[in-house]
């Protein structure tokens, strides 16, 4: 993978991680406390309307209740705002008041409805006129109860409660609340005595409502008596009983339940942890290939040519390291090959320079004699040492860009011939035959006429020197779809295969001692292929032992191979 990908996929990963985190600890928090609030927010109203309806029991009265509504609102921190429901609403206590608030407005939910009237249990299977009397009995005792209850709540005397076997409250006077001695009769506070009629008129009332609903007052107490009786104990109980109350929870401005900090933090933390990690991995894997290329490019710039750096992968990195190692062996080369040049270029110009120079002293000595044969050997040797100098000039022209080309529509067909007849008499003298096959109909490429015949001039030279008296060079022209193919062939001696890869370089020889026995001064080949090259073409040899040589040149034709007017 490369390593824009891996940078990628990492951020990617811990953008991801990051999100996801962020995303399950908020859901998570905010389910978990929306839980915890529901939950929190029925425990304060089970309690706020249990503790109020028990009140309403125990007292007969809600007179006092502002105390509890205090206490309440302290314990489970709600705002709790109680009213009657009976006639105009009236504020029986308000926490906020209670506590030195403005009061708040309350919120816009229902209120809650506590009704302090107890419920009446009758016993299964009991005969309905059993049922009434303990229906009648039962509305006497409450009625009496409540209103003792109450009496005792305003004169501020502590009430005892207990239930009876049908669930009716039992009252009791107890300690008194500012301090003072118990009484036995709790005071100027009386039991209300029940007459006959009243007992009438409540039993009355239940066998109504046993005739409104089609009750057999002859078979067993059931569901459907039952169900009567404790509608007609509660309409009886109701103007006794303290009236039910509204209970209001919470206000509008209440502040909203704050999300925990601690654990995003902790959230935050770890994905900052991970992000510095990631980042500390990625720098390392840059840095590291970064440090061995400072390292490696400082020591090619001391001179150390010999300087590599190790390469691993196939990212970026690991190709700008090997991008660096092909320049790096480029430049050594470069380096050995200028170091060859002049190696080979001292080595070109010594021997034939110091018999020049033995000569010339031998004569101005008088040792040798001027005769016209060592003119004419030391003239051929100076017009051979400046073929040379020529030669590297030209190469240093060409692989510089620097060689002048004037380009013109050339017919290559006539190139070839010229170059036929041009070593002919070269040809003749080795004892070698040239010839020149190229097809009838012209082939034209935009060249330069003279540049093309030195490199094919230089192929011919070294291919007639190359071959035996008796033997044969040929030259030939073909046309290839859109390139011409230029061929010169010999019969010679051949050149090994481990040879071929250097036979266009400088100074270059198929003679390993270097001798002039075959004439050349090895820059030939290097000159051809840099024309060839600015021709945009190719140059190759294919070459076999004791069989002969093969030099190939392609160059492209123009679009429109026509000579230029």
């Amino acid at each position: 993978m490369s390593f824009r990908l891996r940078a990628l996929a990492l951020v990617m990963l811990l953008v991801v991680a990051a999100t996801a985190a962020t995303a399950w600890l908020t859901l998570r928090q905010a389910s978990r406390q929306a839980n915890e609030t529901a939950a929190a927010d029925r425990a304060d109203i089970n309690r706020v309307t249990s503790e109020l309806r028990r009140y309403g029991l125990r007292h007969g009265t809600w007179d006092g209740v502002a105390p509890a509504v205090r206490e309440l609102a302290a314990d489970t921190g709600q705002r709790i705002r109680v009213t009657t429901t009976a006639g105009s609403e009236a504020v029986l206590a308000d926490s906020d008041v209670l506590m030195g608030r403005e009061p708040r407005r309350t919120g816009p939910g229902a209120p809650l409805l506590v009704d302090p009237r107890p419920e009446l249990r009758l016993p299964a299977g009991l005969a309905p006129v059993a049922a009434f009397k303990i229906t009648a009995v039962e509305i006497a005792r409450y009625r009496s109860g409540t209103a003792y209850a109450a009496c005792l709540t305003r004169s501020g005397t502590e009430v005892t409660v207990g239930r009876d076997e049908h669930g009716v409250p039992t009252y009791a006077a107890g300690r008194k609340t500012g301090g003072g001695g118990t009484t036995a009769s709790g005071g100027s506070c009386r039991r209300a005595k029940t007459s006959s009629a009243q007992y009438a008129r409540y039993d009355e009332a239940a066998k109504t409502c046993l005739s409104d609903t089609d009750t057999d007052m002859d078979t067993d107490a059931g569901a459907g008596v039952t169900a009567c009786l404790q509608r007609v104990f509660a309409e009886q109980v109701r103007d006794a009983a303290p009236p039910p109350l509204q209970v209001r929870l919470g206000a509008l401005d209440d502040p909203p339940s704050a999300l925990a900090a601690a654990p995003a933090v902790t959230v935050a933390v770890a994905v900052a942890a991970a992000a510095i990690l990631g980042a500390l991995l990625l720098s390392r894997t840059v840095l590291r290939p970064v440090s061995a290329l400072t390292a490696a490019s400082r020591g090619l710039g001391e001179g150390d040519l010999a300087r590599r750096v190790p390469v691993t992968g196939r990212d970026e990195i690991a190709e700008l390291g090997r991008s660096f190692n092909r320049m790096a062996e480029s430049l050594q080369a470069s380096e050995e090959r200028q170091r060859r040049l002049v190696g080979d270029v001292a080595h070109e110009l010594r021997t034939p320079l110091a018999n020049l120079r033995g000569y010339l002293e031998a004569l101005r000595d008088g040792v040798v004699e001027p005769d016209p044969e060592l003119l004419d050997s030391l003239h051929e040797e100076v017009l051979l040492q400046q073929r040379i100098v020529d030669d590297l000039q030209d190469l240093a022209l060409a692989e510089a860009g620097a060689l002048t080309y004037h380009r013109d529509h050339t017919d290559l067909g006539e190139l070839l011939e010229t170059c036929r007849t041009a070593h002919r008499a070269q040809a003749e003298r080795a004892g070698v035959t040239l010839t020149a096959t190229v097809p009838a109909a012209p082939v034209y490429a935009r060249a330069d006429a003279d540049r093309l015949r030195q490199a094919v001039g230089n192929l011919v030279s070294n291919a007639v020197r190359a071959t035996a008296p008796g033997g044969g060079v040929r030259l030939t022209l073909e046309r290839r779809g859109a390139e011409a193919v230029v061929r010169v062939s010999d019969t010679g001696h051949g050149i090994p295969a481990e040879q071929l890869p250097h036979v266009f370089e400088r100074f270059w020889r198929a003679d390993a001692a270097r001798g002039r026995a075959t004439g050349g001064s090895g820059l030939g080949l290097s000159i051809t292929r840099q024309i060839v090259k600015d021709h945009q073409g190719k140059v190759g040899v294919e070459s076999e032992v004791g069989v002969g040589t093969t030099f190939t040149m392609v160059l492209p034709l123009p679009s429109a191979d026509a000579p230029a007017d």
